[in-house]
Protein backbone atom coordinates (compact mmCIF):
# COMPACT_ATOMS: atom_id res chain seq x y z
CA UNK A 1 0.00 0.00 0.00
CA UNK A 2 1.65 3.28 -1.09
CA UNK A 3 1.77 6.28 1.21
CA UNK A 4 -1.13 8.66 0.86
CA UNK A 5 -0.29 11.65 3.02
CA UNK A 6 2.63 13.70 4.30
CA UNK A 7 2.36 15.73 7.51
CA UNK A 8 4.84 18.55 8.00
CA UNK A 9 5.59 19.39 11.62
CA UNK A 10 5.70 23.05 12.53
CA UNK A 11 7.74 24.57 14.08
CA UNK A 12 10.65 22.96 12.28
CA UNK A 13 13.98 24.05 10.82
CA UNK A 14 15.89 27.21 11.57
CA UNK A 15 15.59 28.74 15.04
CA UNK A 16 16.34 32.38 15.85
CA UNK A 17 19.90 31.59 16.92
CA UNK A 18 20.67 29.83 13.64
CA UNK A 19 19.07 32.60 11.59
CA UNK A 20 21.22 35.11 13.45
CA UNK A 21 24.44 33.13 12.94
CA UNK A 22 23.92 32.68 9.21
CA UNK A 23 22.96 36.31 8.70
CA UNK A 24 26.05 37.31 10.67
CA UNK A 25 28.35 35.48 8.26
CA UNK A 26 26.55 36.74 5.16
CA UNK A 27 26.68 40.34 6.40
CA UNK A 28 30.34 40.05 7.37
CA UNK A 29 31.14 38.95 3.82
CA UNK A 30 29.79 42.25 2.53
CA UNK A 31 31.19 44.52 5.25
CA UNK A 32 34.67 43.19 5.87
CA UNK A 33 37.55 43.35 3.42
CA UNK A 34 39.47 40.19 2.73
CA UNK A 35 38.44 36.64 3.62
CA UNK A 36 36.04 36.03 6.48
CA UNK A 37 37.04 33.07 8.64
CA UNK A 38 34.66 31.01 10.80
CA UNK A 39 35.94 28.82 13.62
CA UNK A 40 34.29 25.39 13.34
CA UNK A 41 30.89 24.92 11.68
CA UNK A 42 28.78 28.06 12.11
CA UNK A 43 25.86 25.68 12.75
CA UNK A 44 25.81 21.90 12.54
CA UNK A 45 24.60 21.43 8.97
CA UNK A 46 26.80 20.71 5.93
CA UNK A 47 24.35 22.33 3.49
CA UNK A 48 24.55 25.61 5.37
CA UNK A 49 28.34 25.39 5.68
CA UNK A 50 28.82 24.56 1.99
CA UNK A 51 26.51 27.38 0.88
CA UNK A 52 28.50 29.89 2.92
CA UNK A 53 31.78 28.43 1.69
CA UNK A 54 30.64 28.96 -1.90
CA UNK A 55 30.08 32.64 -1.05
CA UNK A 56 33.67 32.97 0.10
CA UNK A 57 33.64 31.99 3.78
CA UNK A 58 36.70 30.12 5.00
CA UNK A 59 36.01 27.54 7.71
CA UNK A 60 38.80 26.51 10.07
CA UNK A 61 39.08 24.23 13.05
CA UNK A 62 41.26 26.51 15.18
CA UNK A 63 42.27 30.17 15.19
CA UNK A 64 45.89 29.30 14.43
CA UNK A 65 44.72 28.80 10.84
CA UNK A 66 43.48 32.40 10.65
CA UNK A 67 46.01 35.03 9.47
CA UNK A 68 46.99 37.62 12.08
CA UNK A 69 44.61 40.60 11.97
CA UNK A 70 41.95 38.88 9.84
CA UNK A 71 38.20 38.69 10.56
CA UNK A 72 37.16 35.64 12.58
CA UNK A 73 33.63 34.62 13.51
CA UNK A 74 32.75 32.44 16.48
CA UNK A 75 30.01 29.89 15.79
CA UNK A 76 26.52 29.80 17.31
CA UNK A 77 27.70 27.22 19.84
CA UNK A 78 29.97 29.63 21.72
CA UNK A 79 33.62 29.37 22.71
CA UNK A 80 35.69 29.12 25.86
CA UNK A 81 37.47 32.21 27.25
CA UNK A 82 40.80 30.70 26.16
CA UNK A 83 39.66 30.98 22.54
CA UNK A 84 38.77 34.63 23.03
CA UNK A 85 42.19 35.30 24.58
CA UNK A 86 43.87 33.57 21.65
CA UNK A 87 41.91 35.73 19.20
CA UNK A 88 42.94 38.89 21.05
CA UNK A 89 46.60 37.83 21.12
CA UNK A 90 46.53 37.32 17.35
CA UNK A 91 44.92 40.69 16.76
CA UNK A 92 41.89 39.14 15.07
CA UNK A 93 38.80 41.18 14.27
CA UNK A 94 36.28 39.02 16.10
CA UNK A 95 32.58 38.83 15.34
CA UNK A 96 30.70 36.78 17.91
CA UNK A 97 27.77 34.78 16.49
CA UNK A 98 27.18 32.86 19.72
CA UNK A 99 23.47 32.24 20.29
CA UNK A 100 22.23 34.60 23.03
CA UNK A 101 20.75 31.62 24.89
CA UNK A 102 24.21 30.05 25.02
CA UNK A 103 25.72 33.32 26.20
CA UNK A 104 23.20 33.39 29.03
CA UNK A 105 24.35 29.95 30.20
CA UNK A 106 27.99 31.11 30.08
CA UNK A 107 27.11 34.08 32.28
CA UNK A 108 25.37 31.80 34.78
CA UNK A 109 28.35 29.43 34.86
CA UNK A 110 30.71 32.29 35.72
CA UNK A 111 28.32 33.66 38.35
CA UNK A 112 27.92 30.30 40.09
CA UNK A 113 31.66 29.62 39.99
CA UNK A 114 32.45 33.00 41.53
CA UNK A 115 29.97 32.25 44.32
CA UNK A 116 31.76 29.00 45.14
CA UNK A 117 29.27 26.52 43.68
CA UNK A 118 30.06 23.20 42.06
CA UNK A 119 28.33 23.40 38.69
CA UNK A 120 26.75 20.32 37.15
CA UNK A 121 26.45 20.73 33.39
CA UNK A 122 23.85 18.48 31.77
CA UNK A 123 24.92 17.89 28.19
CA UNK A 124 26.80 15.75 25.70
CA UNK A 125 30.56 15.25 25.93
CA UNK A 126 32.45 16.66 22.98
CA UNK A 127 29.67 18.95 21.77
CA UNK A 128 31.03 22.39 20.84
CA UNK A 129 28.61 24.13 23.18
CA UNK A 130 29.57 21.96 26.14
CA UNK A 131 33.27 22.54 25.48
CA UNK A 132 32.75 26.29 25.38
CA UNK A 133 30.62 26.40 28.52
CA UNK A 134 33.03 24.18 30.48
CA UNK A 135 35.83 26.55 29.57
CA UNK A 136 34.19 29.32 31.61
CA UNK A 137 34.96 27.51 34.89
CA UNK A 138 36.71 24.19 34.23
CA UNK A 139 37.68 23.72 37.88
CA UNK A 140 34.06 24.04 39.03
CA UNK A 141 32.09 22.30 36.27
CA UNK A 142 31.26 18.58 36.20
CA UNK A 143 29.60 17.12 33.10
CA UNK A 144 26.54 14.95 33.76
CA UNK A 145 25.14 13.03 30.77
CA UNK A 146 22.89 10.41 32.35
CA UNK A 147 20.83 9.63 35.44
CA UNK A 148 23.52 7.11 36.41
CA UNK A 149 26.16 9.83 36.34
CA UNK A 150 23.86 12.09 38.34
CA UNK A 151 23.64 9.40 41.01
CA UNK A 152 27.40 9.21 41.47
CA UNK A 153 28.83 12.65 40.66
CA UNK A 154 31.07 14.01 43.43
CA UNK A 155 30.92 17.60 44.67
CA UNK A 156 32.94 19.56 47.20
CA UNK A 157 29.97 20.90 49.17
CA UNK A 158 26.53 19.26 48.76
CA UNK A 159 24.90 22.47 49.97
CA UNK A 160 26.40 24.56 47.18
CA UNK A 161 25.53 22.86 43.92
CA UNK A 162 24.03 24.45 40.80
CA UNK A 163 22.93 22.85 37.54
CA UNK A 164 23.03 24.32 34.04
CA UNK A 165 22.19 22.64 30.74
CA UNK A 166 23.26 22.50 27.14
CA UNK A 167 20.71 24.73 25.43
CA UNK A 168 19.85 22.26 22.68
CA UNK A 169 18.33 19.91 25.23
CA UNK A 170 14.64 20.16 26.07
CA UNK A 171 12.80 20.13 29.37
CA UNK A 172 11.91 16.51 28.61
CA UNK A 173 15.56 15.64 27.95
CA UNK A 174 16.79 17.05 31.25
CA UNK A 175 13.88 16.28 33.59
CA UNK A 176 15.01 12.85 34.79
CA UNK A 177 18.62 13.94 35.33
CA UNK A 178 17.68 17.10 37.21
CA UNK A 179 15.19 15.12 39.33
CA UNK A 180 17.97 12.69 40.26
CA UNK A 181 20.25 15.59 41.18
CA UNK A 182 17.56 17.19 43.33
CA UNK A 183 17.16 13.94 45.24
CA UNK A 184 20.86 13.93 46.04
CA UNK A 185 21.23 17.67 46.60
CA UNK A 186 18.05 19.15 48.13
CA UNK A 187 19.48 22.69 47.97
CA UNK A 188 20.32 22.35 44.27
CA UNK A 189 19.97 25.59 42.30
CA UNK A 190 18.22 24.56 39.09
CA UNK A 191 17.88 26.51 35.83
CA UNK A 192 14.76 28.52 35.12
CA UNK A 193 12.45 27.23 32.42
CA UNK A 194 13.47 30.06 30.10
CA UNK A 195 17.08 28.80 30.10
CA UNK A 196 16.03 25.80 28.02
CA UNK A 197 16.06 26.43 24.29
CA UNK A 198 12.50 27.24 23.23
CA UNK A 199 13.16 25.91 19.71
CA UNK A 200 14.32 22.49 20.88
CA UNK A 201 11.23 22.00 23.03
CA UNK A 202 8.85 23.30 20.36
CA UNK A 203 10.24 21.00 17.68
CA UNK A 204 10.02 17.98 19.95
CA UNK A 205 6.44 18.81 20.88
CA UNK A 206 5.55 19.19 17.19
CA UNK A 207 6.99 15.75 16.45
CA UNK A 208 4.99 14.24 19.29
CA UNK A 209 1.85 15.79 17.79
CA UNK A 210 2.30 14.35 14.30
CA UNK A 211 3.04 10.86 15.63
CA UNK A 212 -0.67 10.68 16.40
CA UNK A 213 -1.19 9.93 12.72
CA UNK A 214 2.15 9.47 10.98
CA UNK A 215 3.53 5.94 11.14
CA UNK A 216 7.01 6.90 9.91
CA UNK A 217 8.89 10.08 10.77
CA UNK A 218 11.68 11.52 8.61
CA UNK A 219 13.94 13.98 10.41
CA UNK A 220 16.10 16.19 8.22
CA UNK A 221 19.35 17.14 9.89
CA UNK A 222 23.06 16.48 10.15
CA UNK A 223 24.46 13.41 11.88
CA UNK A 224 26.29 15.66 14.36
CA UNK A 225 23.24 17.78 15.16
CA UNK A 226 22.24 17.08 18.75
CA UNK A 227 18.70 18.43 18.42
CA UNK A 228 18.09 16.51 15.16
CA UNK A 229 19.17 13.24 16.71
CA UNK A 230 16.85 13.86 19.63
CA UNK A 231 13.90 14.45 17.26
CA UNK A 232 14.31 10.91 15.92
CA UNK A 233 14.44 9.60 19.49
CA UNK A 234 11.24 11.46 20.39
CA UNK A 235 9.48 9.81 17.45
CA UNK A 236 10.83 6.39 18.40
CA UNK A 237 9.73 6.91 22.01
CA UNK A 238 6.22 7.42 20.60
CA UNK A 239 6.43 4.01 18.95
CA UNK A 240 7.11 5.24 15.41
CA UNK A 241 9.83 4.31 12.95
CA UNK A 242 12.14 7.31 12.58
CA UNK A 243 15.04 8.07 10.26
CA UNK A 244 17.58 10.89 10.32
CA UNK A 245 18.50 12.00 6.81
CA UNK A 246 20.60 14.80 5.40
CA UNK A 247 18.97 14.86 1.97
CA UNK A 248 15.96 13.47 0.07
CA UNK A 249 18.26 11.17 -1.89
CA UNK A 250 18.89 9.16 1.28
CA UNK A 251 15.27 8.01 1.59
CA UNK A 252 14.97 4.24 1.26
CA UNK A 253 11.47 3.30 -0.02
CA UNK A 254 11.62 0.19 2.14
CA UNK A 255 11.39 2.43 5.22
CA UNK A 256 7.90 3.43 4.15
CA UNK A 257 6.46 -0.02 3.49
CA UNK A 258 3.06 -0.40 5.11
CA UNK A 259 2.83 3.28 6.01
CA UNK A 260 -0.17 5.33 4.90
CA UNK A 261 1.10 8.58 6.42
CA UNK A 262 4.65 9.92 6.73
CA UNK A 263 5.65 12.77 9.04
CA UNK A 264 8.46 15.17 8.18
CA UNK A 265 10.38 17.59 10.37
CA UNK A 266 13.82 19.18 10.43
CA UNK A 267 16.39 20.10 13.02
CA UNK A 268 17.05 23.68 14.08
CA UNK A 269 19.94 24.11 11.64
CA UNK A 270 18.40 22.45 8.56
CA UNK A 271 17.35 24.72 5.65
CA UNK A 272 13.72 24.64 4.51
CA UNK A 273 14.60 23.78 0.91
CA UNK A 274 15.70 20.34 2.14
CA UNK A 275 12.21 19.81 3.58
CA UNK A 276 10.57 20.69 0.28
CA UNK A 277 12.90 18.33 -1.60
CA UNK A 278 11.86 15.53 0.74
CA UNK A 279 8.19 16.33 0.12
CA UNK A 280 8.75 16.14 -3.64
CA UNK A 281 10.50 12.82 -3.23
CA UNK A 282 7.60 11.46 -1.18
CA UNK A 283 5.19 12.57 -3.89
CA UNK A 284 7.06 10.39 -6.39
CA UNK A 285 6.52 7.52 -3.95
CA UNK A 286 2.75 7.98 -3.93
CA UNK A 287 1.91 10.80 -1.52
CA UNK A 288 -0.99 12.82 -2.90
CA UNK A 289 -1.72 15.08 0.08
CA UNK A 290 0.50 17.34 2.15
CA UNK A 291 -0.67 18.87 5.42
CA UNK A 292 1.15 21.18 7.82
CA UNK A 293 0.35 20.89 11.51
CA UNK A 294 1.38 24.04 13.35
CA UNK A 295 1.59 23.45 17.09
CA UNK A 296 2.85 26.88 18.13
CA UNK A 297 3.90 30.02 16.30
CA UNK A 298 7.43 31.20 16.98
CA UNK A 299 8.15 34.93 16.94
CA UNK A 300 11.56 35.02 18.59
CA UNK A 301 14.22 37.26 17.03
CA UNK A 302 17.75 37.99 18.15
CA UNK A 303 19.66 41.14 17.23
CA UNK A 304 22.86 40.89 15.21
CA UNK A 305 26.27 41.06 16.94
CA UNK A 306 27.34 44.55 17.94
CA UNK A 307 30.45 44.18 15.79
CA UNK A 308 28.17 44.43 12.76
CA UNK A 309 25.61 46.92 14.04
CA UNK A 310 27.82 49.60 15.59
CA UNK A 311 28.16 52.58 13.20
CA UNK A 312 31.92 52.15 12.95
CA UNK A 313 31.48 48.61 11.63
CA UNK A 314 29.07 49.45 8.85
CA UNK A 315 31.80 50.20 6.35
CA UNK A 316 34.31 47.76 4.98
CA UNK A 317 37.56 47.77 6.92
Amino acid sequence: MPIEKVILAKPRGFCAGVDRAIETVELALTRRAGPVYVRREIVHNPHVVNALREKGTVFVEELEEVPVGATAIFSAHGVAPSVRRNAEARGLQVIDATCPLVTKVHVEAKRYAQAGYTILLVGHAGHDEVIGTTGEAPEAIRLVQTVEEADRVEVANPDKVAVITQTTLSLDDTAAIIAALKRRFPLLVAPAKQDICYATQNRQNAVKAITAEAEVILVIGAKNSSNSIRLTEVAEDAGRRAYLINHASEIDPRWLEGARCVGVTSGASAPEHLVQEVVERLKTLGASRVEEWELVREDVNFGLPSELTDPISKTRV
